[in-house]
Parts: C-alpha cells; structure tokens; sequence
C-alpha cells in the first residue's frame, strides 16, 4: 500500500512539463540511442538523489534557514534563465549525434535542471517531508522504493516515446520544440528571481 502511493505521487510530480521533462525530450530528439539512455539514467540518479534528500531532511533545512531558500531562488533562477537562452539558440537538427555531446555536458545539465532547479529542491522538499511526517515508520521505506521506481517509468517511457516519434518530427518543429521550451525554461526562471527579491 505504502510502495503504491509513493509510486502514484512520484508519478504524479514527474507528470507536469518542467525543467526534466523538457531536458528529456531535447535529449530524444537529438542524440543517438545510447545517449539517450545515458541521459535518461543521469536524471534518474539525479532524481532519486534528490527524491531521498528531500525525504529524509533537505526540507528542515529550508525551513530552519530561510536565506537558504532565498539564495536557492536567486541563483538556480539566474542559472535556468541562462539555460533558458541557450536552448532558444541552439539550432536543432534531426539527425542524430553522439559524439559531439561530451559526458560531462550531459552530467552538468542533468545536475542543472534537477539539483540547482529551485522550483524542483523546493517543491520535493516540502512534498516529501511532508508525506514523511505523516508516514508510521513501518510504511517509510515502502514508500520512499515506490517514489525511486516512478523515476526510470517516468523518465523511461518519456524518453522511448519522444525519441520513437523523432524520425516523424520535421526541422521546423524541432525549431519551434526549442524555441517554446527555452521560452519556457526563460520565463520561468524570471519568475523564481523576482520571488526570490520580493518574497
């Protein structure tokens, strides 16, 4: 019962087009088979990482030191607007690469979007903290397996598909593909900036 829930809310945050998503789908469209499934397994690890902190305290953290919060904001925003505008720069192409895309490129935007994504540290933390207050100590380990294993489903599935339908994606849309999720990335690292300065 534990294990399902923690699969049914892993998947369920997983679910919302975000900073992850969006850096799984680039990655479909773009690289080869094996990177892709390099890529994938990077954000997985980072995931779960991230999943198991937040769990088992990074939520104290943020509440016990509120310029932590702050900074988080500040920083991961001004570090996802530039990532932002990288992506509506980069020029897409539908043929498939591998080695152009070095590994530590791929470890460094997977970190990006999944550790220094303020949004991401914020919303885990007070999700799973709060799940992890409310759980007896017999349903914890259940359900913090059951959130672990919502990640390679998620990210998995997503990645398969996006890259299964790439072939039948024109340059064109790949163009407009980066274009609206950089535009969205952008945006919405703006938004963590003016909180972080206003909240």
């Amino acid at each position: 019962m534990f294990f399902l829930q923690g699969l049914l809310i892993g998947l369920s945050s997983m679910a919302p087009i975000g900073m992850q998503n969006l850096f799984v789908i680039n990655s479909a469209l773009s690289q080869s088979k094996l990177r892709i499934f390099l890529t994938v397994s990077i954000i997985i690890f980072f995931d779960i990482t991230l999943s198991m902190s937040a769990f088992f305290g990074m939520g104290s953290l943020i509440t016990k030191f509120p310029i932590l919060r702050l900074l988080i904001l500040i920083i991961g925003g001004l570090l996802i607007i530039y990532m932002g505008y990288q992506t509506i720069r980069t020029e897409p192409t539908v043929v498939h690469v591998d080695t152009n895309v070095p590994i530590r490129k791929i470890i460094g935007s997977a970190f990006l979007v999944t550790w220094a994504n303020p949004q991401a540290l914020i919303d885990t933390t007070m999700m799973l903290g709060a799940f992890r207050a409310s759980l007896p100590d017999a349903g914890i380990i259940s359900f913090i397996a059951g959130t672990m294993v919502a990640a390679p489903i998620w990210f998995g599935g997503l990645a398969f598909t996006i890259a299964t339908l790439s072939n039948k994606i024109s340059i064109s849309s790949l163009v407009w593909i980066n274009r609206i999720c950089g535009s969205v990335i952008l945006l919405y690292g703006i938004k963590l900036v003016i909180e972080g300065i206003f909240n």
